[in-house]
């Protein structure tokens, strides 16, 4: 048997607080209005008369922008209020978009980048290192380049910013904030198993043969589940980018191409561009119901599972009994077993649901509250 974590509520969220004696002001720029951007935006709009009454906390969304437009306030001043749908817009520009978002006097400034660009990812040691706060759940960042990694957090700390990226990991499961609290507390990571794609635990529970697997694809896609190329999923490359960020947590100097990856793509699928890919995505089908059939018949399920030891990091799709912790998850859950020096007999365990833009975006926004925790907003202590 295993230890369980629960998935605690935001403790910035649960209870009436002290207010300040003058409100905290935070600017807000989010980048990135897709799926988890536009239920940030809302998720926000909804909490904000609410933690200004309660905590003395205003939420001003300065702007948004996209690839190619950014809207600011100035321009429209209904944007507070219709999230990023302000008619009047201006070409992108990162660099402007930071500073109209920092604005002057002395408001908290912070990014929400809700991309999953490296574009944007090579901005964030200059916004942190000039003191803007950086919350995100793109994976990029963590997994891409060591040396832009290092320079994140050299930079962060440089301008006393908080970088906040809990949502990279198992969506709004707060998997980096534990193994953190293991480290932190003196704990050593032996090793790290799970599934860890909210995406593809819900694809292989669904999976039983009696439909076509590229038929629950396209319906993962349609609820926003995957990522927006589906093949990001697939081909196991977004897991690998996820126990990349694990390890790095941990202190070990992983990057993606020393993971071992085991794809669901085939090779002639994987260079087409993404609206082919999805004309053609029926072709995936054959090779999986002959993996699916080899499974049942030997009395188990087929599930993606990720580990991470001393021997090494691999992303893979396997046969697990009926009776395994994995082959009883339910819908989007990831599933984390951490086997540490402590937890080494009975491994520490993090699970809940892992996809969808709403619990995704709640991982954002409670990164944003930790950084307003930092500037002094409280819980109420009567």
């Amino acid at each position: 048997m295993s230890s369980v974590i629960a998935v605690p509520e935001s403790p910035y969220l649960r209870a009436p607080r002290r207010a300040l004696a003058s409100p905290l002001v935070v600017h807000i720029g989010v980048i990135g209005p897709g799926k988890v951007g536009t239920a940030l935006l809302a998720q926000l709009k909804d909490a904000a008369p609410r933690l200004l009454r309660d905590a003395g906390l205003s939420l001003h969304l300065r702007a948004v922008t996209d690839s190619r437009h950014m809207w600011l306030d100035c321009d429209d001043e209904a944007l507070n209020g219709r999230a990023h749908g302000a008619q009047t817009w201006r070409p992108a520009d990162l660099d402007a978009f930071a500073a109209y978002v920092r604005g002057e006097g002395n408001a908290v400034a912070l990014l929400a980048d809700c991309s999953a660009s490296d574009i944007v990812a090579d901005h964030y040691p200059v916004w942190l290192g000039a003191g803007m706060h950086v919350v995100t759940p793109n994976k990029r960042a963590g997994s891409g380049d060591i040396a832009r990694w290092h320079a994140i957090h050299e930079a962060a700390a440089a301008g006393s910013a908080h970088f906040g990226y809990e949502g990279t990991v198992g969506a709004g499961l707060p998997v980096i904030q534990t193994l953190r609290d293991l480290l932190d507390t003196g704990d050593e990571l032996v090793a790290v198993e799970g599934m860890l794609s909210g995406t593809l635990a819900w694809l292989f529970n669904r999976y039983d043969g009696s439909m076509p697997f590229s038929a629950l694809v396209r319906e993962a896609h349609d609820l926003g589940y995957t990522e927006p190329d589906p093949r990001e999923d697939l081909s196991g490359v977004d897991v690998a980018r996820k126990l990349v960020i694990l390890a790095r947590e941990a202190g070990l100097k992983l990057a993606l191409k020393d993971v071992r990856i085991s794809s669901l793509v085939p090779a002639h699928l994987a260079e087409v561009s993404r609206d082919e890919f999805m004309e053609r995505i029926g072709e995936l089908d054959g090779a999986m119901i002959v993996r699916h059939a080899s499974a049942a018949a030997a009395g188990g399920v087929l599930r993606h599972v990720a580990r991470l030891d001393r021997t090494g990091a691999s992303v893979v799709l396997e046969r697990v009994p009926r009776d395994h912790t994995f082959a009883n998850a339910r819908l989007t859950d990831n599933v984390l077993r951490f086997s540490t020096r402590r937890y080494c007999d009975n491994a520490l365990v993090v699970q809940g649901p892992g996809a969808g833009p709403e619990v995704t975006a709640a991982a954002v926004f409670t990164d944003l509250l930790r950084v307003a925790g930092a500037m002094g907003v409280k819980r109420c202590a009567c």
